[in-house]
């Protein structure tokens, strides 16, 4: 499985390259504290499957990486190939990037 780390992912935003970032988390989670993802909770990321971009790169991220991975696998299995798990989701982005972003 791919990874990105937060630091990557930052660069992305700074260099406005193109990619799809998408927050598996629940919506509770999501209105807590965001990286402006699109919000698609792990349980329903095969139902909303088409939501994904299959053309640029997709980060998926959730609080700590655990869910998010859990999500780039089952995509995996449905042929995506484009896929990158943010490592340590926005916990690692509180602590290395923006110390500021609430998170639980």
């Amino acid at each position: 499985m791919k990874e990105v780390t937060v630091q990557e992912l930052k660069s992305m935003m700074d260099q406005n390259e193109q990619f799809q970032l998408i927050d598996v988390r629940e919506s509770f989670e999501y209105e807590v504290s965001n990286l402006n993802g699109l919000n698609i909770p792990l349980a329903g990321i095969l139902i909303e499957s088409e939501k994904v971009s299959k053309d640029i790169p997709v980060i998926i991220q959730c609080r700590s990486g655990k869910r998010s991975a859990q999500a780039v696998m089952l995509l995996e299995q449905q042929g995506f190939e484009n896929l990158s798990n943010l490592k340590g989701g926005i916990l690692a982005w509180k602590e290395e990037i923006d110390p500021d972003i609430d998170v639980y």
